[in-house]
């Protein structure tokens, strides 16, 4: 008699297309993440003009896909993506912020395996970065990310010099999360979805620890029980996974 079947253990068809070098690979990823801004957007995790994400070329990676300056995140089409070179030259398309060249072309520059970077400053993980901590795994979903992410522990306002965009790439080193202190949230994936459900668990994460602690002293669970989670959930293929149903209807939209 065989034992339940292990609901981690996933299908060729629930891990994300592998597309190669090519114009359709482009073409995809500058849709993903256009859907990307679109869920942020709708989920409130945005604030004015501040805030970016960008995906690396498949085409030419050292170069990366980002939004325009001031475009609005609800209403993103691929066509609202600018292409940059990591040296800084606009290739194609608009103006864009500072802070998004700072920060994301010395990302890209020193994480080759990583192809989307979120940064923005919601409103749960900006007040929880305002205390300088990591988070606990004090429940499951926590702990994909509760031993995978840093805190950047340098005050900073608008990151628009390289150094500092350089200082961040380093302390994040091979994580997939960073707290800014005193600014904000910041994650990375191999793909477009996975980088955005890591961003979306942090701020909930964030949410939540600042409840449970205006509330008493938190319980934590044991570090190899949270390994042992993390393990399962904490995978680049099930951050992809757990994307899905969120960004499906805003794919919808622009396919």
């Amino acid at each position: 008699m065989t034992g339940p079947a292990n609901p981690f253990k996933f299908q060729a068809s629930a891990r994300p297309p592998v597309l190669g070098a090519t114009e359709d690979a482009r073409a995809n990823a500058k849709v993903r993440l256009a859907a990307a801004f679109r869920l942020l957007g709708t989920l409130g995790l945005n604030t004015g003009v501040a805030g970016h994400l960008t995906v690396r070329d498949p085409v030419l990676p050292d170069h990366f896909w980002v939004n325009a300056f001031g475009r609005p995140y609800a209403s993103m089409r691929p066509d609202d993506l600018t292409l940059v070179r990591h040296s800084g030259d606009v290739v194609h398309g608009r103006a864009i912020n500072a802070a998004a060249f700072a920060i994301h072309a010395e990302l890209h520059r020193a994480r080759p395996d990583v192809h989307c970077v979120v940064h923005g400053h919601p409103v749960h993980g900006t007040a929880f970065a305002a205390l300088g901590r990591r988070l606990l795994p004090i429940n499951q979903d926590v702990c994909a990310v509760s031993e995978d992410h840093v805190v950047y522990g340098e005050p900073s306002g608008l990151v628009v010099e390289l150094d500092e965009g350089r200082r961040i790439a380093e302390a994040l080193a091979t994580h997939k999360a960073a707290i800014l202190l005193n600014h904000g949230l910041l994650t990375v994936g191999q793909t477009v979805d996975e980088a955005v459900w890591w961003f979306i668990l942090m701020d909930r994460s964030c949410q939540i620890q600042l409840l449970a602690e205006a509330a008493g002293t938190p319980r934590v669970l044991p570090p190899d029980v949270a390994r042992g989670i993390a393990r399962q959930i904490g995978t680049a293929a099930f951050g992809w996974f757990q994307c899905q149903p969120l960004i499906g209807p805003y794919l919808a939209q622009l396919q």
